[in-house]
């Protein structure tokens, strides 16, 4: 097995890292790593759906998509992340607890009362602390894990604590549930950097591992390539989100704005706006623009860059039309 400590915190490269072991390497692999802030959303989610908007535009969040299913997670450098890539057939895929109890082992050394829940949980005393999902590709799984340390808990429910828009879609959500630093039950906190040396050291001793992989220069430049290619795109992390419908309705000085639209593959096919403003000119000209441009912020900009919004709506902006539309 060959063992990692990836001290790269780029979520973009990260993700790519996992990804480029996966299909390059032969061997097993372990690595632990960590992201700066940042939210990874699942393989099957729609992204927009599952992050505050407003939160992550302020605090400049990355959103990335990861190759495993599962809901989204926000990660900070408190948090430490494991990785498991074995050589395997289908059917071991979804064993959780495979790659899980080694984990749960490492913790009840710390006298804490770690336990496998649900269906890919780690939880200490009943509340969440890891959240676990996978990937399977040809004859390989790849398993990965959160691990609450010491992360900023406010920042975790702020990021993902979505705004009351309506989004009707085939995406896996996310499901709400209690989570704790692992510091929070520890006489004494431990440190990031502890705790990771306790883990890789307990993985290589049961696994009769040897010393850490280092990334060569080849090594960091093949993951770089799949970064700026995927993971760092919109059209990865947005544009993959399965197709969603979305209605939201807001007041402004102006009047009652309400939009409709159908999303496919990131791009707005079809959008109605409703509402009680008045204009000059007729809206389906808003309408007719926005069909086929990509359903993000800077998509909106661009396609509405020549138009003056406030002949169509008198006393409503293009920020109050943008809030509406995400």
């Amino acid at each position: 097995m060959i063992y990692i400590y990836n001290r790269i915190t780029d979520p973009y490269f990260n993700l790519a890292s996992e990804e480029y072991i996966l299909k390059e390497f032969k061997d097993d692999c372990f690595m632990l790593w960590r992201n700066e802030p940042s939210i990874i959303v699942g393989k099957n989610q729609n992204a927009l759906a599952e992050i505050n908007l407003d939160y992550v535009k302020e605090h400049n969040i990355p959103v990335v998509r990861r190759l495993s299913g599962g809901g989204a997670v926000f990660h900070d450098l408190g948090n430490v992340n494991f990785t498991f890539i074995v050589n395997d057939d289908l059917n071991r895929f979804n064993d959780f607890r495979r790659f899980t109890q080694p984990i749960i082992d490492v913790l009840r050394k710390l006298s804490l009362n770690a336990e496998f829940s649900g269906r890919n949980d780690i939880t200490i005393d009943g509340k969440k602390i890891s959240g676990n999902a996978q990937y399977y590709y040809k004859n390989r799984i790849l398993h990965h894990g959160t691990l609450l340390v010491s992360s900023n808990m406010a920042d975790l429910s702020a990021a993902l604590k979505v705004r009351p828009i309506k989004f009707e879609d085939k995406g896996v959500k996310s499901v709400s549930k209690r989570v704790t630093n692992i510091n929070e039950h520890l006489k004494e906190p431990i440190g990031i950097e502890e705790f990771i040396n306790l883990i890789m050291n307990d993985i290589r001793e049961r696994t009769g591992g040897s010393g850490l992989y280092e990334f060569t220069g080849e090594d960091i430049k093949n993951i770089e390539k799949l970064k700026n290619e995927k993971y760092s795109t919109w059209e990865w992390n947005f544009g993959m989100s399965p197709d969603y419908s979305l209605k939201n309705e807001k007041k402004f000085l102006g009047g009652t704005l309400e939009v409709v639209l159908n999303v496919e593959n990131g791009i707005i096919k079809d959008m109605k706006i409703y509402g009680d403003f008045f204009g000059k000119k007729d809206v389906k000209d808003i309408e007719e623009i926005l069909k086929g441009v990509k359903h993000s912020e800077s998509g909106v900009r661009d396609a509405l860059s020549s138009v003056d919004i406030n002949e169509y709506f008198a006393n409503i902006s293009l920020e109050n039309l943008i809030d509406v539309l995400f």
